[in-house]
């Protein structure tokens, strides 16, 4: 695979001590590994690692500069989405893009199958609208096909609450399932995103919610999820004068009869996708991609078992990983285990795809964060050429892995 180059994150945006030392580190700069430099022990990463913490720096020739707990298990937290963005490079490829289908049957209905497109958002939306209105005037209802992914995807550390990050998984999805709202001085809700409408739908469900401002997410009961998607695109062919006599309903495509009349390829590859997964660390497009894949693999309909099984295949056959265990793809819940040593696997794989991840000065990394867990993980540039790869994973509450990474970007040349 062909290292990818991080495309523009623009129309994405809005959506998302213990003192331990080991009796074999000398403080000369010929004893620190690997030309770390020297300098003094409250300088040591390793004292910042407890006992139930660990730590893994390998330098550019793969030599190991710091360890510590390197094969413990431990929750990695969103940096698994690392994990989960290699399977689907592997299964995928770099190159890939959802695509969603249009078909029209012999009653006039248009029939909208999803393939899991998690950037399906309303400019994206507004132009496929455009296009579908020179094919048909009108038309009567609008069926919704989500039957690529089995229903309901339910994702082990997924709350109900209307935050982003608890947004559900679905075949056929819009904004991420979420609308952005707010309150007009008369007391009207009112989107608050320029391009995306507030359709009657979704001020029914804030009504009901009895919120004032902020964000609700669309959730699995009554296919709440999919039908804002169906009233998102009835809005916009209303708007290019296509005249929807009927509503919106959910259904299935009858590919014998049914006749299609647009194949939509979305804009962003699947390397840009990721790049906005990793920049905002969104676990609804990790589990998007994890379903995806798993149809793939195993065929539809997509389910997390598949998903899994995808990953944990590619992990094991492919990176050499044996013993780690995962339940979903975004790092939400905290079951999933993996240690130190088989994250440092993930990232010399992943090194190529380095520019997909956030940077910072000479690092770039991936951060993870669950109540009492902080990890991370990356690359650190080195002066004299190559980078340093390292894995820090706290899992004593309180501690910061920021402040051993801190210490890290001190000590390595």
């Amino acid at each position: 695979m062909n290292a990818p180059v991080k495309s523009n994150p623009r129309p994405y945006r809005r959506y998302f001590r213990r003192w331990i030392w080991g009796v074999c580190l000398l403080l000369t700069l010929s004893g620190h590994p690997s030309g770390a430099t020297s300098s003094g022990p409250g300088d040591n990463p390793l004292a910042l690692i407890g006992a139930t913490d660990s730590l893994l720096v390998t330098a550019p020739d793969g030599t190991v500069v710091f360890s510590r707990h390197a094969d413990r298990q431990m929750i990695p937290a969103s940096t698994l989405k690392l994990l989960t963005s290699l399977a689907a490079l592997h299964y995928l490829g770099p190159d890939y893009r959802f695509s969603t289908e249009f078909f029209i049957d012999a009653d006039r209905n248009l029939k909208i199958k999803g393939y899991g497109d998690p950037l399906l958002i309303s400019e994206a939306i507004d132009r496929i609208c455009k296009s579908l209105a020179g094919k048909l005037p009108r038309l009567n209802n609008i069926i919704l096909d989500d039957h690529y992914f089995s229903q309901p995807v339910i994702i082990p550390g997924r709350t109900t609450s209307h935050q982003p990050f608890d947004a559900p998984n679905g075949a056929l999805c819009a904004n991420f399932n979420t609308v952005v709202f707010k309150k007009n001085r008369a007391g009207q809700y009112i989107s608050a995103e320029k391009q995306t409408p507030l359709v009657p739908f979704a001020r029914q469900k804030l009504r009901a919610a009895g919120l004032t401002a902020g964000r609700i997410v669309f959730s699995h009961r009554n296919n709440d999820n999919v039908l804002y998607a169906g009233y998102l695109f009835r809005h916009f062919l209303t708007r290019y004068g296509v005249s929807c006599r009927g509503g919106v309903h959910i259904g299935q495509v009858a590919p014998a009869s049914d006749r299609l009349i647009l194949r939509h390829t979305a804009s962003a590859d699947l390397s840009t996708v990721i790049g906005q997964l990793l920049e905002f660390s969104n676990n609804f497009i990790a589990n998007q991609l994890l379903i995806a894949m798993g149809a793939s693999v195993y065929g539809p309909p997509g389910t997390l078992k598949k998903g899994i099984s995808a990953v944990t295949a590619y992990a094991g056959g492919t990176l050499g990983l044996t013993r780690f265990s995962i339940v979903e793809g975004s790092g939400i819940a905290r079951q999933n285990r993996i240690s130190a040593r088989e994250m440092m696997r993930v990232l010399n794989a992943f090194e190529p795809f380095r520019h997909l991840m956030r940077r910072h000065g000479r690092e770039y990394y991936k951060t993870g964060t669950l109540t009492g867990i902080r990890t991370r993980a990356g690359y650190i540039e080195s002066r004299r050429g190559g980078r340093y790869r390292f894995v820090v994973m706290m899992n004593t509450k309180g501690k910061s892995a920021e402040k051993v990474v801190r210490q890290l970007l001190k000590q390595l040349p």
